[in-house]
């Protein structure tokens, strides 16, 4: 279970998993060998699964990316969609997928470096498989915010 430093350590980190455990002792009352130990565990225990380097839209902002929804056949069969699923984790342009409830099945998110890359990748990950009933695309215009950031901290009743 996680107690309210493992919580405060996991907030600090989802917005800078470079602070030392020095930096982070600044912030959260315990003894630097104290995080390390924490953050060992935490990592150990799976609650940290990956630490990532988030670009600078420097690098991403000429890059197209596309949100995209589909709608799956009405009796979509269970194994196509597991292979569609597969199919879509295995594409690296394929950022994020959300299984949805409501009209829309799925919801992804698509990085591409150009068009020509994004209608090829279409063509072979969507309108080429039957389970695909419809998708709809739109374009990211601007980025305006990405904050990939759970608030750990305890609820007020």
């Amino acid at each position: 279970m996680l107690d309210s430093f493992d919580r405060a350590l996991l907030n600090l980190l989802q917005r800078d998993d470079s602070a030392t455990a020095e930096r982070l002792a600044e912030r959260v009352p315990l003894s630097p060998s104290a995080i390390a130990r924490r953050l060992r565990r935490l990592r150990s225990e799976g609650w940290i699964t990956a630490t990532v380097a988030l670009l600078s839209r420097r690098l991403t902002a000429q890059r197209l990316r596309a949100i995209v929804t589909l709608q799956l056949t009405e009796h979509a069969d269970q194994e196509g969609k597991r292979a569609l699923l597969a199919r879509l984790d295995a594409a690296p342009q394929v950022q994020f997928c959300y299984e949805l409830a409501g009209t829309v099945d799925l919801l992804l998110l698509l990085d591409c470096g150009d068009m020509a890359e994004f209608n090829h990748l279409v063509e072979t990950l969507l309108e080429s498989e039957p389970i695909v009933r419809r998708y709809e695309t739109s374009f990211v215009k601007r980025e305006l915010k990405f904050a990939p950031f759970v608030d750990l901290a305890p609820r007020r009743t």
